[in-house]
């Protein structure tokens, strides 16, 4: 069984940019990430179309978004183990819930939906499925390669049919250096909410972020819109109020003069649209004193937004540290935003958060 992936080396056709010509480093990993999110968030859409358009769910049924994250978990380190097979992998998923007679029904519609988007000689046995999704178990750390993967992202997006991300980041010595991020329901260009949809975001530390449609190769540079006050800005703001405070984002927009409404969206997505300028800050805000992120929540979103022209920080102005493990447990909150006007955004929030 061999999943096919595209060749670092392969010609590709860019608009304006030829990657493969001007780049050495990470030229292969930017490539077979690529390959590994556009075939899990290929079996994401197969997943919805057969277990949440075609049947009726109840309110609290989940279970069509575990066998989408169980299955693209299981494409991702497939793909990886197979073109980088020594990089070990931090995954949200493992395979428990799958083993024994009690995960016989939901090992059988992951075995199924995961091997209905694959060719006859990819094919994929229940034990290479349990096997691979378990590679990611690896608990991280300040050195060496590793990867962060999160099958899916906004997983009420996904149910509700709006927005969710499939999304992959390399980490090097505790450093994003490579994030790519597929949207499979973000319009191309947001300005067209009808128009083609299935957004794929690419970017390597130090060589520019780039957009590209899921059905071709051509990328597109992207940047933060470019405007020079915070009194321009939109807000991009989780869907969920649990997710991040929204009667704090309003104050800090208060303070900041901001009027117009916020974009509302689910998931990583949320970096994705202001890096191209659909929107110009993204707070993620503490609910609780308690609560530590993940890093495969942010290491590809973080990636994208600086090498789209932005700025990310906690709530204290520390930079995202990647190297502790598989949370980001020294810091608090997440401020992301055009670079310009990052310390006006910072100073509101520690204002409304009482952050000293």
């Amino acid at each position: 069984m061999l999943l096919r992936v595209m060749e670092a080396s392969s010609p590709r056709t860019t608009f304006c940019f030829n990657y493969s010509t001007h780049m050495t480093d990470y030229s292969k990993e930017r490539a077979v990430a690529i390959q590994a999110v556009l075939r899990a968030s290929t079996v994401c859409q197969s997943v919805f179309q057969h277990l949440v358009a075609n049947e009726t769910l109840t309110k609290n049924d989940k279970s069509p978004v575990t066998v989408a994250d169980f299955s693209a978990q299981a494409i991702v380190n497939t793909i990886l183990q197979q073109s980088v097979p020594n990089d070990p992998i931090i995954g949200e998923e493992d395979s428990k819930d799958l083993q024994g007679e009690s995960g016989r029904v939901l090992r059988e519609k992951v075995f199924s939906l995961t091997n209905g988007v694959l060719s006859d000689n990819e094919k994929l046995s229940e034990q290479q499925i349990l096997d691979a999704i378990d590679r990611g178990n690896y608990e991280g750390g300040p050195k060496g390669r590793h990867w962060a993967l999160d099958p899916i992202d906004g997983t009420k997006g996904f149910l509700r049919g709006g927005q969710y991300a499939v999304c992959l980041a390399l980490i090097v010595n505790g450093i994003v250096e490579v994030g790519v991020v597929g949207c499979p329901n973000l319009p191309i260009d947001y300005k067209k909410p009808d128009g083609e949809r299935g957004s794929l975001f690419i970017a390597v530390r130090g060589h520019g972020a780039f957009q590209r449609p899921f059905s071709s190769e051509i990328e597109t540079p992207i940047k933060f819109a470019p405007i020079q006050s915070t009194q321009e800005a939109t807000f991009c703001e989780s869907v969920e109020a649990g997710h991040s405070s929204h009667s704090d984002a309003h104050e800090i927009a208060k303070l900041l003069g901001i009027k117009r409404e916020p974009v509302r969206m689910d998931s990583q997505a949320k970096y994705c649209s202001i890096s191209r300028g659909d929107a110009d800050i993204y707070l993620r805000l503490p609910t609780s004193k308690s609560y530590v992120e993940k890093i495969w929540d942010h290491a590809s979103g973080n990636v994208l937004v600086t090498e789209a022209g932005g700025k990310v920080t906690d709530i204290e102005g520390k930079p995202l540290d990647f190297s502790v493990g598989r949370t980001l447990e020294k810091n608090k909150g997440v401020i992301a935003s055009s670079a310009n006007i990052h310390s006006a955004v910072l100073a509101a929030v520690q204002k409304v958060l009482n952050v000293k």
